[in-house]
């Protein structure tokens, strides 16, 4: 019986973060699905260069959002490699990996692994951006006609009849929307931006006389510690030093924290749930759009970001600086 409990619990388990994974595409789905798709220019890991916009009106676009050290990314992968090899040239068929916490050498790596022959991306994060990217794995379709047909999580009946319909449309001819502008430069000074935190209130990034302290940005995932345990047990030991010496420095009121998470596989109730478990006393702030992540350049977590009085970045850290502490009393004496 015990037993049984226990097959039962694991079950569930599994039903649940499968509806969790699809809850966060189809949430990207509803700003998406029937919009003329973003024009981009994709340069693989290869350096070769692949421009979406001229695909549009002629054939249909599969793009697979994914990551290395995604469990279900991994089980995924053989629909994906089948459905490439079946694709022939009637399908463009992408594989783009999310560029978190991942290196061109780990894809690499991988695609050996596996045997993968489709072209693959390497994210800077625009192009999970322009598609909205909430989840890993992500699938994007789109139509003959230029416009997204389908966004899901599941490699299902319903991904595999999105891309049986978008190879049968007939080509029509379809506006695409504006370029994602260019992201390749990290801000090295603060925005004048108001971000709105858990609490409800805004946290101006802006230095200005008014306040007259470094500012400190923690980027991070709420999940990084649970997630990566078993996978990328490093990682998840970062996660938890970042996250403790954050939770001893930040008590300082000469210095200004804010924690800053990722969208990917975490919504508001996931950083709330993180901020009780671990008793985080600085703010919190989802970054819906990933703009934040994108304008500083953030492909890892954590990263913390260290700003003098002025706005100035003067530190870049990921992971744990013993010296940190030392370094935020200097910044503040000055």
């Amino acid at each position: 019986m015990r037993i049984v409990v226990l097959l039962l619990l694991m079950l569930f388990s599994a039903l649940v973060q499968a509806e969790t994974g699809e809850q966060h595409a189809q949430a990207a789905a509803r700003g998406l699905v029937g919009t003329p798709a973003p024009r981009l220019v994709l340069k693989t890991i290869d350096g070769q260069t692949i421009d979406l916009n001229s695909y549009y009106g002629k054939k249909p676009v599969y793009l697979k959002f994914w990551a290395t050290w995604c469990v279900p990314c991994r089980e995924q992968m053989p629909h994906l490699r089948h459905v490439y090899e079946q694709a022939g040239s009637d399908m463009a068929v992408i594989a783009v990996d999310v560029g978190f916490d991942d290196t061109v050498d780990d894809v690499r790596r991988y695609r050996k692994d596996m045997g993968l022959k489709m072209p693959i991306v390497f994210d800077d994060g625009s192009i999970g951006e322009a598609f909205h990217l909430r989840v890993t794995p992500q699938h994007v379709v789109i139509g003959r006609d230029g416009r997204i047909l389908y966004v899901g999580h599941e490699a299902n009946a319903k991904l595999d009849a999105a891309l049986l319909a978008a190879r049968e449309a007939a080509p029509s001819t379809a506006v695409a929307t504006a370029a994602v502008s260019d992201s390749s430069s990290a801000d090295k000074q603060l925005p004048d931006l108001a971000i709105p935190t858990l609490s409800g209130t805004a946290f101006d990034l802006h230095a200005s006389p008014t306040n007259g302290r470094p500012t400190v940005l923690v980027f991070m995932s709420p999940w990084c510690e649970s997630y990566f345990a078993k996978s990328r047990p490093a990682l998840a030991t970062s996660c938890r030093a970042v996250r403790e010496q954050v939770t001893a420095l930040s008590s300082d009121d000469h210095v200004r924290w804010l924690g800053i998470a990722s969208t990917l596989w975490a919504g508001k109730d996931d950083l709330r749930a993180y901020q009780q478990e671990h008793h985080l006393g600085m703010p919190l702030a989802l970054d819906d759009s990933g703009a934040l992540f994108r304008r500083f350049r953030v492909m890892h977590v954590p990263t913390l970001l260290v700003f003098d009085a002025q706005g100035r970045l003067v530190r870049r850290i990921e992971g744990v600086d013993a010296h940190l502490g030392d370094e935020l009393k200097t910044l503040s004496a000055i």
